[in-house]
């Protein structure tokens, strides 16, 4: 598309207007919360229908992230804000390295808080901002774009594919241009917004809910909980502290008072707490089984009682 070819938004469902509120304006409050919700009633529906293209999208996180990878989310505006969003709560719920899920959004970190023109129509500051984090082929790269048509977003794909890093994109039209820049796509199809094109409504929930599976699903896989406890956690605050307390409490059958004497010997690491107080050994002990079961809580439990 050439810088004065007109953008053709007729092929965009999320750009259609919906039949349901041309008289938006008409709608008292409880009406309009009403709508609302029963719009957002279908999303799920529609982020179900994208199950298996998310799942694979999770193991290809998963494998490449267990050997030294990064997640790499990319997007303009809401999409971008939202995949800086799941980048940032890795760190806090998983204990990852903050360099291991990134976010990156057109315009820099000054658009998180403010929109900035022009910003998402440079395919070429996508590429340039891959190669300022040094992307390489052990990288994921996951395109975000409501459209499927933010150039930002399909330039950074095309340089992601130029250095072997896996692509995956997220959009929520059919029929886009980025299934021919991704190597795997997933699209659930919301349909018409409330308010015509504002994408930060169904396809910004609907972008979420995803995030949300790929991040946690692909954590899960590489042994980040204990059933669903989140057993990586980092306690970087008093409410963390006492999840992790209640943690080694839930798993190991300790007190209280044992739970945080035994964190406090493993600082604050729950998975060694949880070894230490099941297996009565040493902080040094049970990071050897830890380490033998690649991180697995679960598995070096069972190794350590095979031992």
């Amino acid at each position: 598309m050439t810088q004065n070819e007109p953008i053709d938004l007729d092929r965009l469902t999320t750009e259609a207007r919906n039949p349901r509120s041309t008289r938006l304006d008409g709608l008292d409050a409880l009406e309009i919360v009403h709508l609302i919700n029963s719009e957002d009633a279908e999303i799920a529906g529609a982020v179900a229908r994208e199950a298996e293209h998310i799942a694979r999208a999770i193991d290809t996180i998963a494998e490449r992230l267990s050997r030294g990878g990064r997640l790499v989310y990319m997007g303009a505006g809401t999409s971008g804000r939202l995949g800086v969003l799941d980048a940032v709560e890795c760190p806090p719920t998983f204990n990852t390295d903050p360099d291991q899920v990134i976010g990156l959004i057109a315009g820099g970190q000054g658009a998180l808080f403010r929109a900035i023109e022009g910003a998402e129509d440079s395919p070429q500051q996508g590429r340039e901002d891959l190669k300022e984090i040094n992307l390489d082929s052990r990288d994921v790269v996951v395109g975000i774009t409501a459209s499927g048509r933010t150039p930002y977003v399909l330039g950074a794909l095309d340089y992601a594919r130029e250095t072997g890093a896996a692509t995956i994109g997220l959009a929520c039209n059919a029929d886009s241009e980025l299934p021919h820049r991704a190597a795997l796509s997933i699209i659930p199809v919301v349909g018409p917004e409330i308010l015509t094109g504002s994408t930060r409504m169904k396809a910004g929930t609907a972008t979420k809910m995803v995030l949300n599976m790929l991040t946690t699903g692909a954590m899960v896989l590489m042994g980040k909980t204990w059933g669903n406890l989140m057993v990586d956690v980092r306690a970087s605050n008093e409410k963390l502290v006492e999840r992790s307390i209640r943690i080694v409490q839930t798993i190991t059958g300790a007190s209280r008072t044992q739970a945080r004497e035994t964190l406090e010997r493993c600082e604050g690491e729950v998975k060694l707490a949880v070894i230490v107080q099941k297996m009565s050994i040493s902080p040094a002990q049970a990071r050897k089984h830890l380490q033998k079961a690649g991180g697995h809580l679960a598995a070096a439990l069972e190794q350590g009682q095979k031992e």
